[in-house]
């Protein structure tokens, strides 16, 4: 058994890319017991990735009310779905709104009710949410209940929703 330095040691070749061989022999391993477990670990996590991708999807954030990042979230939600549809691939994607983003799924300020609507029917892979805490704020300061577009579902907190499906393994895209 070794000390807990020279299991540093070991751990230090390993990250500093020293001579493979002379770690072999110095813990004892065999190199053929060593390709063994790597061609094993290797082996299965390839193709468990491919799987896992062909569920993955991109959440794209707004957090400004500016007309051209509401135009770029837009514009990429087609882009995206187009690309991968291209590929037989099919793309989920969510559209969190977080902050003054939220104005886009506003009812009562949006410009974009149509366009919106549209997107969402020619995309059923497509969701709309926006941040629930957001919206109270804006309802506390506004004195006014805020109404969502058809489509938009509450979150409880946006970047919290964002997070999430990174975690899950969906990229991230800030509009």
């Amino acid at each position: 058994m070794g000390t807990q330095q020279q299991g540093t040691d070991r751990a230090a070749a390993v990250l500093t890319g020293r001579s493979a061989v002379a770690m072999i022999s110095a813990n004892g391993w065999s190199r053929r017991g060593l390709l063994a477990g790597t061609a094993i670990l290797t082996a299965g996590g390839g193709a468990a990735a491919k799987e896992d991708r062909l569920t993955d999807g991109v959440v794209i954030l707004i957090d400004s009310n500016e007309p051209y990042v509401t135009g770029h979230a837009i514009s990429y939600s087609a882009n995206l779905s187009k690309h991968f549809s291209d590929r037989g691939a099919r793309l989920l994607i969510e559209v969190v709104a977080n902050g003054k983003g939220i104005d886009v799924f506003r009812a009562d300020k949006t410009q974009l009710v149509e366009p919106l609507a549209t997107l969402r029917q020619s995309l059923p892979n497509l969701t709309y949410s926006m941040c629930a805490s957001s919206k109270a704020i804006a309802e506390a300061r506004e004195q006014i209940s805020i109404p969502l577009i058809s489509g938009a579902s509450l979150v409880p907190f946006g970047i919290g929703r964002v997070v999430d499906l990174q975690l899950k393994g969906w990229a991230y895209i800030h509009a």
